[in-house]
């Protein structure tokens, strides 16, 4: 496979293909993480253990890095008690306003009922 557009794509790292906006999104979240962490009175090394993780994933969890798996996120956020309730929500069908745009675009403009066959 000889396409540029597949050797350039494959050699590009999550970070760089991310968008700004989901970028500063899980930096976000990290510090929210690290700050809760720091309320319990937990250390980094200690939660990492109950998220079955190393430190340093754990630190890149804070860091919101977005090549760390998301149920590493999760996990800890789990652990810490934090409400993951309206992730699942995110992927509704009846959240999903592209998907209702390009079903109502794909509707026939008029409507007629289908034809008896006649007898013979």
């Amino acid at each position: 496979m000889n396409d540029p557009c597949v050797t350039f794509i494959t050699h590009m790292s999550t970070v760089d293909v991310l968008p700004l906006r989901l970028k500063r999104s899980l930096v976000q979240l990290g510090t929210g993480i690290n700050v809760a962490r720091r309320r319990r009175r937990l250390t980094a090394q200690m939660l990492a253990e109950r998220a079955g993780v190393t430190r340093q994933t754990f630190q890149r969890v804070e860091k919101g890095d977005p090549t760390v798996a998301i149920g590493t996120y999760l996990m800890v956020m789990f652990i810490l008690g934090l409400d993951t309730r309206g992730l699942e929500r995110a992927a509704e069908p009846h959240a999903d306003e592209v998907g209702s745009t390009l079903q109502i675009a794909e509707l026939p403009r008029t409507v007629r009922p289908k034809r008896k066959p006649q007898p013979k």
